[in-house]
């Protein structure tokens, strides 16, 4: 091809998309939603990770209680990750690293992270550094939507093969696959049989039963499987069959 017409259709390039950017209202839509998107505030993975810059227990904050709907961010120092952010559920607990639901509403930075520590260091250190900071309070941040009473709480039930059966808080702002809700239950115990996870809901015409093959969904990556998680439903792992 030679250079005048390279430059000539390169140019016919440009001219299309910027043709097809003013067309198209989507397009639009998206780029001015962009520049219009507030930092910090509305959206939790722009507010800055308190727990990113302190390196030591000594100078966590011991004064101030931490609340439902409170922003928080831990971090395992010995982990070399970036913290992680979450936000205190009206149960009052966490996800923490490796350890799962802690009870958080009461205690103080300080607290939390010297009882995270003290959970880590009886499986998985023989030394833990954990830094927790409150990034957010509940009454500064517009958007954080904790419910209040205790009868508005939904769950779910995990039973069966999973690491830590029990009753999980169905979060009020993001929505939960059955694969997530495996994982928040600590994931598959080692005679788990992850192609034939029953889940059972209420429905009016009685309860329904669904089969899910997490093993599509966790392992093969088989996405649309994934189903979300609605309140009071209960997820059953049964034990895999071995013969001998």
């Amino acid at each position: 091809m030679h250079p005048p017409k390279l430059i000539f259709c390169l140019i016919s390039s440009v001219l299309s998309l910027i043709s097809l950017k003013a067309q198209d209202p989507g397009v639009r839509e998206y780029e001015d939603r962009r520049q219009t998107e507030p930092s910090g505030v509305g959206s939790t993975g722009a507010i800055a990770k308190s727990a990113a810059v302190i390196n030591s227990m000594d100078v966590l904050d011991d004064s101030q209680p931490i609340e439902s709907g409170d922003l928080i961010s831990i971090r395992i120092v010995e982990d070399r990750r970036e913290p992680l952010q979450l936000r205190v559920g009206a149960t009052g607990e966490v996800n923490a690293p490796h350890i799962g639901l802690v009870k958080a509403t009461g205690k103080t930075c300080r607290k939390l992270a010297y009882e995270v520590k003290r959970r880590l260091e009886l499986n998985y250190y023989n030394s833990a550094t954990v830094v927790v900071a409150i990034d957010l309070k509940r009454q500064d941040d517009p958007n954080a939507r904790v419910r209040t009473s205790g009868y508005d709480i939904d769950f779910f039930t995990v039973y069966g093969q999973v690491i830590r059966q029990g009753k999980y808080e169905l979060p009020v702002d993001e929505d939960i696959t059955i694969s997530q809700a495996i994982l928040r239950a600590g994931g598959f115990a080692q005679f788990a049989f992850p192609q034939k996870v029953k889940l059972v809901r209420k429905t009016p015409q009685g309860n329904k039963t669904v089969v899910v093959n997490l093993d599509e969904i966790m392992r093969r990556g088989n996405l649309e499987y994934d189903i979300y998680i609605r309140s009071n439903d209960v997820i059953i792992v049964d034990e895999k069959k071995i013969n001998f």
